[in-house]
């Protein structure tokens, strides 16, 4: 029988041993953002023709150490980069970036692979081209902010296996897993008062 993670208190943690989903302009922040949250070794998995990889330098403290980029010929060669990676237990984090939609035996094979490896898998994938079989999908957008050195991340949480959905925003500098939530513009923290 495997024993599964309970749900995590933290609404941001990805529940180990599954694979997730985020799409949405500020999804390789998301990415970055689980990279420095999860301890050990990271594996991204690019294809080969992307011209964008990530910069060692610029990544957040500790992650350039800890990471292996993959870039395999094409969509098979990705799938199977991604299968191998999560079934290897001392991987913490494996995050994909596949150029089309997985069928559900696909998203299904990618599972039970992270199940066997107790690994978390993340796909960053174009918008409306998620799988049925992945644990949670996320949308992730910058959300502009009044402070000129500041930007704001909105994370909506729109699909959950195992409980809620939701919607937030915070600040992240980008260079630790420390996060300040920020709150809803002109939302009320005391009783309304009565109408004059």
């Amino acid at each position: 029988m495997l024993l599964r993670d309970a749900t995590p208190s933290d609404p941001l943690t990805l529940l180990r041993a599954r694979v997730h989903e985020a799409e949405g302009r500020g999804r390789r922040a998301f990415a970055l953002f689980q990279a420095v949250r999860h301890q050990g070794p990271l594996v991204w998995v690019l294809p080969s023709h992307v011209p964008e990889l990530p910069m060692l330098r610029g990544l957040p403290e500790g992650v350039g150490e800890r990471l292996h980029v993959i870039r395999p010929e094409g969509e098979v060669d990705l799938l199977w980069c991604v299968e191998e990676a999560l079934r290897s237990a001392p991987i913490a984090l494996v995050i994909a970036e596949p150029d089309k939609p997985l069928s559900l035996t696909a998203g299904r094979r990618l599972q039970l692979a992270a199940e066997a490896g107790r690994t978390t898998g993340l796909l960053l994938i174009r918008a409306g081209a998620g799988s049925n079989a992945t644990e949670t999908r996320w949308n992730c957008e910058p959300a502009a902010s009044a402070a000129a050195d500041s930007t704001l991340h909105r994370w909506s949480l729109n699909k959950n296996k195992r409980g809620t959905i939701g919607i937030w925003t915070l600040n992240w500098n980008g260079a630790s897993p420390a996060v300040h939530m920020v709150s809803e513009a002109r939302q009320r923290h005391e009783p309304q008062g009565s109408p004059r």
